[in-house]
């Protein structure tokens, strides 16, 4: 499938929007590290966008304490696939 030629306005927008959702999924991260938001109030808010693409992988590691070895042996632990969004 072809990608759609896009004009360079449309192009900014996009990257815009793009970089607008990396940060509001950088903002969610750092509240759930600062325990400001549980991992409940996370998974308790799907359908929001900005949770919908976060990796449950990414969450867990958010975690104070859970680093990629710890959240790659819950997933192993639960078979979820680390490529998995919440």
């Amino acid at each position: 499938m072809a990608l759609p030629q896009l004009t360079e306005e449309q192009r900014k927008e996009a990257l815009a929007k793009a970089a607008a959702a990396r940060s509001a999924r950088a903002e969610l991260r750092q509240k759930v590290r600062n325990q400001e938001l549980s991992f409940a109030d996370v998974l308790n808010d799907v359908g929001n966008p900005v949770v919908d693409k976060l990796k449950i992988v990414t969450l867990i590691e958010s975690l104070p304490g859970y680093g990629k070895a710890k959240a790659a042996k819950i997933l192993s632990e639960l078979e979820i696939s680390d490529t998995r969004r919440i």
